[in-house]
């Protein structure tokens, strides 16, 4: 009996049949054999009425979007596949985007301080051989997502909202002036809140294999000595697997959360979710100096996210918009979820808002709303550099060595270079500033990077890396469009208010 099935039969409910699950998935995804789904259809007839202004398919990080859009008044469904209850585990967040929850009405400054179920500092960052780097106040929140979808669920109730629980998305259909959804629904727009795997997506997609993976797993559990910092990027050991391992750990209100992480293409002979755990629990003592034995496990946690270099999705229909994971607007680095949709979530509540009044909800008037952001762009290229190819060969500790070198340069940038970094924000003068001192102190790491990464993905980043230097100077010239841009009508307003987001967005501004 392997440790894996050992441990995970311990726990309530059959976490080892999820965990399999998640490997019959992925599997079907690397091999590219699951069927793509027709799940939308077009229709010329009309709807003639519709009974809401807008359906979100997806209740968990839906009810974030769909509270701020019943509080701005607009008419609101939300379809959940189950029960709208949060997960038993934190969500780990920065405080200062917590203030959008104050900003957009959604929480009071009490339901806000109840929402946080801890917090801690410092954290830090650190690799094989390395030297540690020690930040305050990046993901240092545990958020309860119990508490918050639940006061939520209250507010979004109270404003008028309906919430469809046990009902899963089947179908729909796009006619000229509106949505039908599972066949009695009518919408003017389909949010589609669904995740990485949603049948829209996937339809969208039409099947196309991730161009890279994040694989996690972890626990939460009792018995560690006591701690009170935590780890957002660590790693301990050099490339085993063809792949290198980073660990991740918070003090939770149940014990202290480890992760393990590692980024990989989308190859058939890939390491699975479960061979990934048992390397977990190979490498958990040595990493928290703590024997197996002496833990009490309270939960599992284990997933993978596919990432997309076609990213945000760009809808092929219109009146239906993907938002969070199903639109893929994260950086191939992180693990997008609650986070990502937090970042975005006053963007989009006001752009959506504003394309319902203009009557904006063409594939082409909806497709601002996620738009091309260099910020997220250029990070392909650290993934590359995070990552090894299923039989190229690199020096083991070569990814450790590359890191190390960057982030020491990094921390002698100072917080505003760092802090950003760590909140999968980039930044077109940090990024620069690390580039150079990177590449003035530390010539052969870099030139080994090239043969890693490949000549073409590096040309590639070269015009998303100018994009983010060109986006942030048209943000910062923006303020001088606005008056000019109030005087417009509200469909062409609706246009350039797109645009100046997507600058901001587009050139990490918005931190």
């Amino acid at each position: 009996m392997s440790l894996t099935e050992e441990i995970l039969s311990q726990l309530p409910g059959n976490v080892l049949e999820g965990l399999r699950q998640g490997d019959r998935i992925l599997t079907s995804l690397r091999e590219n054999t699951a069927p793509v789904p027709e799940v939308v259809k077009e229709s010329q007839q009309s709807l003639s009425t519709v009974d809401w202004d807008v359906i979100i398919c997806g209740g968990t990080l839906g009810i974030l979007i769909g509270c701020a859009l019943a509080v701005k008044g607009l008419r609101v469904a939300l379809l959940e596949r189950g029960i709208l209850r949060g997960r038993e585990q934190e969500w780990n967040i920065s405080r200062q985007e917590l203030q959008v929850f104050l900003e957009l009405n959604l929480l009071t400054e009490d339901e806000l301080e109840k929402a946080i179920a801890t917090k801690y500092n410092p954290a830090r960052v650190s690799f094989h051989h390395g030297t540690e780097v020690w930040v305050e106040d990046v993901l240092n929140i545990g958020v309860d997502p119990v508490y918050l979808l639940a006061t939520l669920k209250t507010r979004f109730l109270a404003a008028g909202g309906k919430l469809l629980e046990n009902t899963p998305f089947t179908e729909t259909v796009v006619h000229p002036d509106g949505v039908m959804v599972n066949n009695q629904f009518k919408t003017r727009l389909l949010i589609d809140a669904m995740g990485h795997f949603s049948p829209i997506t996937q339809q969208a997609r039409q099947g196309k294999k991730p161009d890279a993976l994040c694989l996690v797993v972890g626990s939460c559990a009792q018995g560690f000595p006591k701690n009170d910092s935590g780890d957002l990027l660590l790693s301990f050991t050099s490339l085993q697997n063809q792949c290198q391992y980073f660990w991740e750990a918070f003090p939770a209100k149940d014990g202290r959360t480890t992760y393990l992480f590692t980024y990989m293409d989308a190859h058939p002979q890939r390491l699975s979710l479960e061979a990934l755990f048992e390397e977990y629990l190979r490498l958990l003592p040595e990493y928290q100096g703590v024997e197996l034995s002496e833990l009490k496990f309270q939960r599992a946690l284990f997933g993978f996210f596919p990432t997309y270099r076609q990213s945000p999705l760009k809808t092929p229909w219109s009146r239906i918009l993907p938002a969070g994971d199903s639109s893929g607007s994260q950086s191939p680095l992180s693990f997008g979820g609650f986070g990502a949709m937090v970042r975005h979530l006053k963007r989009l509540t006001f752009g959506i808002y504003e394309a319902l009044q203009t009557e904006q909800l063409s594939a082409k008037a909806l497709s601002l709303l996620q738009p091309y952001q260099p910020s997220l762009t250029v990070t392909w290229l650290f993934q590359r550099a995070m990552s090894v190819g299923i039989n190229q060969k690199i020096a083991p500790e070569q990814i450790n060595q590359l890191l190390t070198a960057v982030f020491q340069e990094m921390q002698q940038l100072g917080t505003p270079v760092l802090k950003p970094f760590l909140q999968d924000i980039v930044q077109f003068s940090g990024l620069t500033q690390t580039l150079l001192k990177t590449g003035l102190s530390h010539p052969g790491l870099v030139a080994k990077i090239i043969p890693q990464v490949g000549v073409g993905s590096l040309l590639d980043w070269m015009v998303h890396y100018g994009n983010l230097g060109v986006y942030t100077t048209l943000f910062r010239l923006s303020p001088m469009l606005e008056t000019w841009v109030n005087n417009q009508p509200s469909e062409q307003q609706y246009y350039w208010h797109r645009l100046i987001d997507a600058w901001k967005y587009g050139s990490g501004s918005d931190y």
